[in-house]
């Protein structure tokens, strides 16, 4: 499965993809100010309530507006999903 992560100034929207068919998405407050484990505490629960598990993801992408976020988010993917994410900027 593939985790996407669409980091905006007022939400987070992110999404699970098994193939091109999205299993699950959710939405949250966008918040500088959280920390990797945060995020991290706070994806675990949202996977839990889908009956998803971290050990499902295969692949993340990262794209952000919000550049303070992106190194903490890249970190949350390293420490609980333990993949390197691709992240989308300009240029790509």
């Amino acid at each position: 499965m593939l985790l996407v992560i669409d980091v905006g100034n007022s939400n987070i929207v992110l999404g699970i993809y098994d193939g091109e068919a999205l299993v699950r998405h959710w939405r949250i407050a966008t918040d500088k100010s959280r920390t990797s484990d945060e995020y991290g505490v706070m994806l675990n629960s949202l996977f839990s309530l889908a009956t998803l598990s971290f050990t499902q993801v295969k692949a993340i992408i990262i794209s952000s507006v919000v550049p303070p976020l992106t190194g903490v988010l890249e970190s949350l993917c390293r420490d609980f999903f333990a993949l390197p994410p691709y992240v989308v900027g300009p240029g790509i």
